[in-house]
């Protein structure tokens, strides 16, 4: 009886202890990085149904414009920033406009990104220097301009959208995936770190998602064949998730405190299969790699949004469901100055 007595009052303990840290987001300050279409919006859509205040960061004013103009049926606060994540100056200026609106705030994603497709002998030694600064100093230039708030309100929430490249080295996505290996690092060390304050870090890690992204991705190499394989695979529903689920179950990470969060059966699968069988899955990427269009014999460095890398194979009946997300994630009107970063 005492032994069944102190289980369940540490089980009650514990519970209370995940009570304490759920997070409620109506009327918390929200900033999202890549606020202004694809996943970004999909997480500020959500946000706003729940009454959370919202700061949108991304790079095209334009953009942010038609997002924000979206957000206005929800009736929250909504405030745009035009920011390039990978100049700390600009952050910094970004997050001092949204603390002297809002005065706090509470929960912070990393979200901005770039997609770079192509075989390595198309890449430089810029692409990896480009998507290093979005994916690794972007998430590190805005934590530090939020750190100091947090550590005074005691606590806050951080986001890092990282992906399942940043647990297995996807062929033709080496600079992608080589910086999102560098996040989940980043972010993992982050939360050891930051716990102390009780600013609690979740690092991201989806598979495929259907935010409407692949006209907006940059291409390499034969960038027709290249950009087919990609938006084929990111629409089919039995490779991708859908952005709205995706978005789901990432704010209720966030409201958990959750440390990792890796998203689809088969994206987890993968993970642990790599972990198991490194050998085994480097021959299946190999084998994979070779299926893949092969590097293109006159074309050098030159890259392709994905709107400049259509074919017949897509946009097509193949990618119907991306194309769809595309018009409602304010994809498809993104400019080709604003692919690189959002």
């Amino acid at each position: 009886m005492f032994s069944l007595m102190i289980g369940t009052g540490v089980g009650v303990g514990l519970a209370l202890a995940k009570r304490r840290d759920y997070l409620q987001f109506k009327g918390r300050c929200v900033v999202i990085t890549g606020g202004s279409r694809g996943l970004g919006l999909v997480l500020a859509r959500q946000l706003a149904r729940e009454g959370a205040r919202l700061a949108l960061l991304a790079r095209d004013a334009a953009e942010l414009e038609r997002a924000a103009g979206q957000l206005s049926s929800f009736g929250t606060e909504v405030m745009t920033v035009a920011c390039d994540v990978r100049k700390q100056i600009e952050v910094q200026d970004a997050m001092q406009q949204v603390l002297a609106r809002f005065g706090n705030v509470d929960v912070l994603i990393n979200n901005a990104g770039i997609i770079q497709v192509g075989p390595l002998e198309h890449m430089t030694v810029k692409d990896f220097e480009n998507a290093l600064a979005v994916h690794v100093l972007g998430p590190l230039h805005c934590v530090l301009a939020v750190l100091p708030q947090m550590r005074r309100a005691g606590g806050g929430r951080i986001v890092n959208i990282a992906s399942v490249g940043g647990k297995i080295a996807v062929p033709h996505l080496l600079p992608y995936c080589a910086s999102k290996f560098a996040l989940v690092g980043l972010s993992d060390g982050l939360r050891a770190e930051l716990r102390r304050h009780k600013i609690l870090v979740t690092t991201v890690c989806p598979g495929l998602m259907r935010t409407g992204s692949p006209p907006n991705a940059l291409f390499k190499g034969r960038h027709h064949r290249e950009y087919a394989w990609f938006a084929i695979a990111d629409s089919l529903p039995l490779l991708s998730m859908s952005a709205e689920r995706a978005a789901e179950r990432i704010l209720n990470a966030c409201r958990r405190g959750a440390a990792r969060l890796v998203l689809g059966a088969h994206t987890k699968g993968a993970v642990l299969f790599n972990e198991l069988f490194p050998g085994a899955m480097t021959r299946l990427l190999s084998i994979t790699n070779r299926v893949l269009p092969g590097p293109a014999a006159t074309s050098g460095p030159e890259t392709y949004t994905g709107s400049e890398s259509q074919s017949f194979l897509a946009p097509s009946w193949l990618t119907r469901l991306s194309e769809e997300a595309a018009g409602r994630n304010n994809e498809a009107a993104a400019s080709s100055s604003a692919a690189a970063a959002s």
